[in-house]
């Protein structure tokens, strides 16, 4: 009897809610220099270009559609700096990915957040 009044309540919610059921949603979000890289629950992959867009803008054909803002961390900690110095007078300025927030949100108004590059486990 339990499980037949929880199928009932899942159905009566999927109903309420129509296309918001099964919609796939940010896995992950990761930076380069002038590229986002989104994946989505359903393992598809979207990119913008964010520098060029100043770090604002939509992802109109990524899933149901996100827009998306990033904050480059302008003063990160001195290890950082150090490393992005030394790579930038070895000539590969651009190498290594910006410290940033990636805020994601989709057309109900969720956001979804994630650091880039990701902390390590």
């Amino acid at each position: 009897m339990r499980s037949g009044f929880v199928g009932v309540l899942m159905f009566g919610v999927a109903a309420c809610a129509p296309g918001l059921v099964g919609m796939a949603v940010p896995a992950s979000a990761r930076l380069s220099a002038d590229v986002l890289t989104v994946t989505l629950s359903d393992s598809s992959v979207c990119r913008a270009d964010w520098a060029a867009a100043g770090g604002v803008g939509r992802m109109d054909d990524c899933g149901a559609g996100f827009g998306y803002a990033v904050s480059v961390v302008e003063k990160p900690n001195l290890l950082r700096q150090l490393a992005v110095g030394i790579v930038d007078a070895l000539g590969a300025d651009g190498v290594l990915a910006p410290l940033a927030e990636v805020v994601l949100t989709d057309a109900s108004g969720r956001d979804y957040s994630f650091v880039s590059p990701p902390p390590v486990e």
